[in-house]
């Protein structure tokens, strides 16, 4: 007989419904029973398979690393960071999935490598034996000691994430509203990001630095010197342009992604040949005008 005593009796229901599933045999699951009041689920002694103890260990490593987890995601970020917010809490798991499905590789290099299944597996193989009986409690002091600190090490990188993306929420909220407040000094403004960033006018020919320095809104960097870049945000804010068409290899690359976000609906992104192609069509124009 293998008996497991659950912390709680929702968890003990939880394994038991898992592993009646996963078993998806109704002679092995006669031999399954779940204690509620007891927050037990025994496995009876009989004879049994070498596939059926896999399938019961299987279910047992799934309960561990997919179905408690989070519950152990949310205890570790009331417990030690005193989120007790459920959308808060919510917002931090998104991030932490898209860290454990590998979406995010700009953070990739703050987690050390670890290879933790084979130690979980290890650990139910060993404690998996005729006539055992142990807590998940236990289990999780004496043996999985090292997973649950690689959890705790996904909530605190997620939780520095969630907090620089509330900050860079509310830098965007505060450049909108500096922009819904000004007039555009211009009508359509292309950009090209390149090695460095170049900025034109509407006739495309090239504006340089001093002239887009000179166009500044001085309060604007006086008042928010630390968010706002000189060479791009700032000229753009100060410009406030009906249009922006940006040019670029790679449309997620982040300032171009804050261009969008701030000014919205006034941007369009475009491949550099798009920018070729209407600077040609400008030189014609103007060499058409010009003969005429």
């Amino acid at each position: 007989m293998v008996e497991i005593i659950f912390q709680s009796k929702m968890d003990a229901m939880k394994f038991y419904n898992h592993l009646l599933k996963c078993l998806n045999n109704k002679l092995d699951s006669e031999n399954i029973l779940l204690f509620e009041d007891r927050h037990i689920v025994k496995i009876l002694n009989g004879f049994f398979s070498d596939d059926f103890f896999s399938k019961v260990k299987s279910a047992f490593f799934e309960f561990i690393t997919i179905i408690k987890r989070d519950d152990w995601f949310c205890d570790i970020l009331k417990d030690h960071y005193f989120y007790e917010d459920q959308e808060e809490q919510q917002q931090i798991l998104e991030i932490i999935y898209s860290v454990l499905e590998g979406q995010r590789e700009e953070i990739k290099g703050l987690l050390k490598e670890t290879v933790e299944e084979p130690n979980i597996r290890a650990a139910i193989d060993h404690i998996f034996q005729d006539n055992v009986s142990f807590s998940i409690d236990s289990l999780l002091k004496f043996r999985l000691r090292s997973y649950l600190q690689l959890l705790e090490t996904y909530v605190e990188i997620a939780i520095d994430e969630y907090k620089m993306e509330q900050e860079y929420q509310m830098f965007v909220h505060m450049l909108r509203g500096f922009l819904a407040n000004r007039e555009p000094k211009m009508e359509i403004l292309h950009i090209l990001f390149d090695d460095e960033i170049t900025f034109y006018n509407e006739q495309l020919v090239e504006m340089k630095r001093g002239e887009l320095t000179r166009m500044i809104d001085r309060k604007l960097l006086v008042n928010h010197p630390v968010y706002v870049d000189s060479a791009s945000i700032a000229p753009l804010l100060s410009i406030a342009p009906t249009s922006i068409f940006i040019y670029t290899k790679n449309a997620d690359e982040p300032l171009v992604r804050t261009i969008k976000n701030i000014f919205e609906e006034r941007v369009s992104i475009h491949s550099y040949e798009v920018l070729r192609e209407t600077k040609n069509r400008a030189i014609d124009t103007n060499s058409s005008e010009h003969h005429a």
